[in-house]
């Protein structure tokens, strides 16, 4: 058993958003993306499906050409390889959760 708080924002300098692993389960990892206002994720894909919380702040989320913002409380799921990006509007904490077959190194890798 392990407790967390994904309350807590955890910024980082520069234009992209800090990454913490939060719990690895097993049959789930769930990840806690700390962005300030203006971070960008650029397009990428997952090799498994996802699903992205808001919990708090506002992000406007691009699914290709499409773009939806997000504001806290709100999921959106993708399924795998669907090319996505992320843009904070405001100080925001996204909490990102993965299949056991993805890994957490490749997060890590897409804000370097």
């Amino acid at each position: 058993m392990k407790i967390v708080n994904i309350n807590t924002l955890h910024p980082k300098e520069g234009n992209k958003p800090n990454v913490e692993l939060l719990l690895n389960t097993g049959t789930l990892k769930e990840i806690q993306i700390s962005f300030t206002k203006g971070q960008v994720m650029a397009e990428h894909t997952a090799p498994g499906a996802i699903i992205v919380m808001v919990y708090r702040g506002e992000i406007l989320f691009g699914i290709g050409e499409e773009k939806h913002t997000l504001k806290e409380g709100d999921m959106i799921s993708l399924d795998a390889k669907v090319p996505h990006d992320l843009l904070a509007l405001e100080d925001s904490i996204v909490r990102l959760t993965l299949s056991p077959k993805d890994d957490f190194s490749r997060v890590q890798m897409l804000t370097k």
